[in-house]
């Protein structure tokens, strides 16, 4: 019998696993696509292997890069191209067509610290500016706290600072609308900050000034999936097995309540019906045992393997979780010497009805990273676009690919500015992500600590995520110790 079995592959489920392997538990991981990493993932295409997924990480309180120490990979840290991204909006004053215009440099979420400076006229215009200035001049309650981001925004600023600026960034962000984001959850310390400040944009100037110098994004040379390639090679050497192609479908407690075992169904994931809908078992299903299990997953199907273990799991049902959020990423190699100027910087995020433009965003890989530059040598690019809005049908589902290729090369021309055409096309690729639950929405914060309550009552098993631990690396590396230090804990018996 195995000491922890680890249900999902992904960075949070690697990182949870290394660090019970390490203190000499043996390990288990259970992964039901054919490779771990989940979105950190890379692909190789015309020649160049290219991030698939996550391409970087908050460098805020160091955890990942200190994580990245450990793993021997400090010296492959790489900043990103300073230049910045742009704005691809809809037209001022209700006139026709779009506008492209750098993304102000001095805010928060899109919030602008000084909404007279220039950067943020050209993108909301004299009166948008002025509007957002009228924030100084507003008193803020000091009882209570602040939940929809979109909401303060509105109210504080004005219609244009939140459509033109916070809900492009929002939604290229998290996929989410800015009114249905916690801001406890996304901007940290902005409500205390907007108490002591006296107005929003004083609260973001402070936020601003109270964060390290330098970019708040770093990357790995070669792409991030170098890091679940590393945890793998560690895993290995600590006598961790990896079955991929595996999908867990049920938990079962079995023995005394004062050293429980668990059981873990599993079924291929060709024997599981799609959509999210909930997996039975079969005469063909196997099973394995372990002392302790760690829930790693996406958070829909994790919410599906806690749910009917108890009474008081049934409760986390019924909680009000939004639905996932389908998100599609369109690579494109593209042999282009006009895109040598960097016509918007590192890349674009698109305003909500923007005309011409399907896409929510764009990242110019080339642009934003010179170690894929350098690859990919002399008039050639990389751009990649994303597609998919909470609480909005998929734009590219009922797409193939050559039609999904004939949207992504007119998207990619509209925001850069540029006719891009499959003549210089010289390689596609579509990632596909169906089944995320966004950690940042109204009422994230309740639902985390419902689902901690019911954990700690419940002994041998944990659950990990960027589902509960929020969105990025530097949210789910130390979610996913913190876990595996609690199972530490519970095999000694503290």
């Amino acid at each position: 019998m195995t000491d922890v079995i680890v249900i999902g592959g992904g960075v949070a489920g690697l990182v949870a696993a290394r660090a019970c392997a390490r203190l000499g538990l043996s390990v288990s991981i259970i992964e039901a696509t054919d490779a771990v990493g989940g979105p950190v993932a890379g692909h190789d295409l015309a020649g160049l292997h290219l991030d698939s997924g996550t391409e970087s990480f908050a460098v805020r309180g160091g955890t990942v890069a200190a994580f990245i120490e450990e793993l021997g990979l400090t010296d492959e840290i790489v900043a990103p191209n300073p230049a910045g991204a742009w704005l691809h909006l809809p037209a001022l004053g209700g006139k026709p067509g779009s506008v492209s215009v750098p993304l102000p440099k001095a805010g928060v979420l899109g919030i602008p610290g000084s909404p007279l400076a220039d950067d943020v006229r050209r993108v909301v215009g004299w009166s948008g500016s002025l509007r957002a200035y009228v924030d100084r001049l507003m008193p803020v309650l000091t009882i209570g706290r602040e939940h929809s981001l979109g909401d303060l925004v509105a109210k504080r600023m004005g219609r244009r600072v939140l459509e033109r600026l916070v809900e492009p960034v929002a939604s290229g962000v998290y996929t989410t609308s800015s009114r249905d984001l916690e801001i406890d959850v996304v901007a940290p310390g902005l409500n205390r900050a907007l108490t002591t400040a006296g107005s929003l944009s004083g609260a973001v100037s402070a936020l601003r000034d109270a964060a390290p110098a330098g970019s708040a994004i770093g990357g790995l040379r070669g792409g991030m999936s170098r890091l679940p390639a590393a945890l793998v090679a560690d895993l290995t050497h600590f006598g961790a097995t990896i079955e991929t192609g595996r999908m867990a479908t049920a938990l079962l407690r079995t023995g005394a309540t004062e050293e429980p075992r668990w059981v873990v169904t599993l079924a291929e994931p060709a024997d599981t019906p799609e959509d999210g809908a909930e997996a039975s078992a079969s005469a063909g299903d196997t099973s394995r045992e372990a002392r302790f299990v760690i829930v790693a997953t996406q958070g829909a199907q994790a919410l599906r393997l806690l749910a009917p273990l108890g009474e008081a799991h049934d409760a986390l049902s019924e909680l009000e979780w939004p639905g996932p959020t389908a998100v599609t990423l369109v690579t494109l190699v593209l042999d282009a010497p006009a895109l040598n100027a960097h016509p918007r910087g590192t890349g674009a995020l698109v305003g909500v009805d923007t005309p011409g433009v399907t896409a929510k965003a764009l990242t110019h890989v080339t642009a934003k990273w010179s170690w894929v530059a350098a690859a990919a040598g002399a008039d050639r690019h990389v751009v990649r676009l994303s597609y998919g809005r909470a609480g909005e049908p998929s734009p590219t589902e009922r797409l193939g690919d050559d039609e999904l290729q004939a949207l992504a090369l007119r998207d990619a021309s509209a925001i850069l500015g540029l006719e891009l055409n499959e003549r210089m096309l010289r390689g596609f690729a579509r990632t596909e992500w169906r089944d995320a639950l966004s950690p940042a929405t109204l009422g994230a914060p309740e639902r985390v600590a419902k689902v901690r309550e019911v954990l700690a009552d419940t002994p041998g098993i944990d659950v990990t995520g960027a589902w509960l631990a929020g969105t990025g690396l530097a949210s789910v590396i130390p979610d996913a110790l913190a876990a595996a230090g609690r199972i530490r804990q519970a095999s000694l018996g503290l």
